[in-house]
């Protein structure tokens, strides 16, 4: 083990077995991805249209309706008791057979990979989002990164739309906040610091919607916002019920790292490290 120099948390870099997905071309079924890649390098986030087919999306509907009814170990309820539900869980692959024929397919992989201009793309973890109509519970401006137990910076996470998301409850994200520092993170309900000391990082500020750097996009069920993990972004509630996939994918650079906490989602000796492509 070496000391990680990439990340302010003195973590150890660990080793990480994995089997990848490999580029190939420009063009990954109905996805377009030079133009994507080029705008995703740039501002940290970027908008694929029509990611999952039909066939896939109907799949990932029906794999995320499962988790909600049979909640894993790492499922949490980050709304209140009074209020529309926002529920989340993580790491279904190994045990929910919808996600993994998802999450594990060679050609979203591949668009993984090309966005992180990296040779493979490895899945770090799953992450289903479910906000039930009429919620107002705001999901706070963070980024991803500090929660993890990685460090590198060919990492990108596909937030999957399964139902249309107008504009006005899409994922917003702060183009540039990709290329650092790394600010606090907390916990959403209570906003405490379980992760870093307090004062140890900058706080995220708590940015308007009349700035211009951040963008919002409204979805058709099957299209993914891609945004790396070191991105700041927030999201409002939802008029109509939101499920959202997301898939958080690691690059060539990006090594497993032991934090002195408990990450978020927490390491395992079960992690599936698998390079897709």
């Amino acid at each position: 083990m070496h000391r990680n120099k990439n990340d302010p948390s003195g973590s150890k870099v660990v080793s990480w077995a994995s089997v990848a997905f490999r580029r190939r071309d420009d063009r990954i079924g109905s996805v377009t991805i030079r133009d994507t890649s080029l705008e995703f390098a740039r501002d940290g986030v970027a908008l694929v249209r029509g990611l999952l087919d039909p066939a896939a999306l109907e799949l990932a509907r029906r794999g995320v309706d499962t988790i909600v009814t049979n909640p894993g170990p790492l499922a949490i309820t980050a709304s209140l008791p009074d209020e529309p539900a926002f529920v989340e869980d993580f790491r279904r692959v190994g045990d929910v057979p919808d996600i993994a024929a998802i999450a594990l397919d060679p050609r979203i992989g591949l668009v993984a990979a090309a966005l992180m201009a990296s040779r493979t793309a490895r899945l770090h973890h799953d992450h289903i989002l479910v906000k039930a109509a009429g919620s107002t519970r705001r999901t706070p401006w963070h980024q991803d990164q500090p929660y993890y137990d990685v460090d590198g910076s060919q990492c990108v996470s596909l937030w999957i739309a399964l139902d249309p998301v107008p504009i006005e409850t899409s994922l917003e994200c702060v183009r540039g906040t990709h290329l650092g520092p790394w600010l606090m993170p907390r916990t959403f309900l209570d906003r405490e610091a379980r992760w870093f000391p307090e004062g140890s990082l900058a706080e995220i500020p708590d940015y308007s919607l009349n700035d211009d750097r951040i963008v919002r996009y409204a979805l058709e069920p099957g299209d993914a916002i891609a945004f790396h993990f070191l991105t700041v972004h927030g999201a409002p509630g939802a008029r109509s019920t939101r499920r959202i996939l997301s898939l958080r994918y690691v690059g060539d650079d990006v090594r497993r790292v032991t934090r002195p906490w408990r990450t978020s989602p927490p390491s395992t000796s079960a992690d599936l490290d698998v390079v897709i492509g």
